[in-house]
């Protein structure tokens, strides 16, 4: 049995979507669906309820799922311990936005790293709910999102509070007192889904409705090079753009009848690793 079959079976269990799951994995659709069919028929039984709006597991499914968590799980440590033990005591996988990881996680880790040489760490970057699904699915063991776990067996607390911060081209000296909410919409402002829910709202909500962006992105390290040179604007987080304002890149625009919300990030892992977690974080 292909171990990427079970890795593709666990994480369409997670977001009963083929096509999240193909996005996820970076293949086609429909490698997905035959990677499913081959398991079902190696197995002898049906996995999934389809139709043509929903996918649910069947009980036959459910079952499974707590089997192939195990296997997955089984077989990437005994792989890391195999690959490590002549080299590494300890190994934790990471995963973070790219905005927590910017912002409070790059210098922690690097800290970390020098005075731990004999422990390794595998560090992905990604959108906050596709993390959770890799946690999930035993793929990381730790997660830091802008998006909590309410899950047994799963340890989720606040982790950091940051705030927004209007932030443009050092030399841009357009609004250099202030903007107020009103004159928000006459400039050139750029996009960053980094957080989602009600912080994504917010920002959108100062816009008029239907409002077409010139530049949608959801990777706010990827967003700087489209303020660095240039006349336009985006919301960052406050410990993220400080280290572009410290760098004389981009500089912050007070806001004069307005206020942003609070973001809150977490960090999540199971239960079980606790006491590692904790060694680095």
């Amino acid at each position: 049995m292909d171990i990427e079959m079970i890795k593709t079976f666990l994480i369409l269990a997670n977001n009963m979507s083929f096509t999240k799951t193909a996005n996820q994995m970076f293949v086609a659709q429909s490698t997905v669906t035959n990677r499913i069919t081959e398991l079902e028929r190696e197995l002898k039984t049906t996995l999934f309820y389809r139709t043509n709006r929903t996918v649910k597991l069947t009980p036959e499914g459910e079952i499974y799922k707590e089997y192939a968590e195990k296997i997955i799980s089984l077989t990437e440590k005994s792989l890391a311990e195999m690959s490590s033990v002549k080299k590494y005591k300890n190994n934790l996988r990471i995963g973070s936005t790219d905005s927590i990881y910017e912002g409070h996680l790059a210098s922690l880790i690097l800290k970390y790293k020098k005075n731990n040489p004999d422990n390794s760490l595998r560090i992905s970057i990604g959108l906050s709910n596709h993390l959770i699904e890799q946690l999930q699915g035993d793929f990381l063991d730790v997660v830091f999102s802008y998006i909590p776990l309410r899950k047994l067996s799963y340890h989720s607390e606040l982790y950091k509070q940051d705030s927004l911060v209007l932030v443009t081209d050092r030399n841009n000296k357009k609004y250099a007192k202030g903007i107020t909410a009103e004159k928000l919409t006459e400039i050139n402002y750029l996009m960053c889904n980094f957080a989602l829910r009600d912080v994504g709202q917010f920002i959108r909500n100062l816009f008029p409705r239907f409002h077409q962006f010139e530049l949608e992105i959801d990777d706010c390290m990827k967003i700087v090079p489209y303020l660095v040179g240039q006349n336009n604007y985006t919301f960052l987080p406050k410990h993220m753009a400080e280290t572009y304002i410290g760098e004389k890149k981009l500089r912050e625009i007070p806001l004069l009848d307005f206020s942003t919300p609070v973001i809150n990030s977490y960090i999540i892992y199971k239960d079980s690793m606790k006491e590692r977690v904790s060694e680095v974080f």
